[in-house]
């Protein structure tokens, strides 16, 4: 079965930076665009950040763009996410997902993905 495991979030304080981790098993890793996705308490599911299959192009939510960074290791079946300058409004559960859909551009939209982990809990501290 396909499984996406994220880990590497943790309780930090502002201004710390945290890689998150998310590997893939079940499926063509390399066939696969990759989403971050982010879920404060409290509030709907946003998007974070996504990669395309082979790393090229990478899209991110403004309120991340500078801060975070999207990245992948085909050969490894990972999708990263550095986030550095975190901010108490970064608290949230994050979420890895895969697409297997050609590019709509709709990027941002929870529906074009086909597979979700169950997310790691990122708590920064004022």
């Amino acid at each position: 079965q396909v499984q996406l495991v994220e880990s590497g979030g943790g309780l930090v304080e502002a201004g710390d930076s945290l890689r998150l981790s998310c590997t893939a098993s079940g499926l063509d890793f390399g066939d696969y665009a990759m989403g971050w996705f982010r879920q404060a308490p409290g509030k709907e599911r946003e998007f974070a950040a996504r990669i395309s299959t082979t790393g090229k192009h990478t899209y991110y939510a403004d309120s991340m763009k500078g801060r975070f960074t999207i990245s992948r290791d085909n050969a490894k079946n990972t999708v990263y996410l550095r986030m550095n300058n975190l901010k108490p409004e970064d608290t949230a559960v994050y979420y890895c997902a895969a697409d297997a859909t050609t590019y709509t551009g709709r990027y941002y939209d929870l529906a074009e993905y086909n597979y979700w982990g169950q997310g790691t809990q990122v708590t920064v501290s004022s």
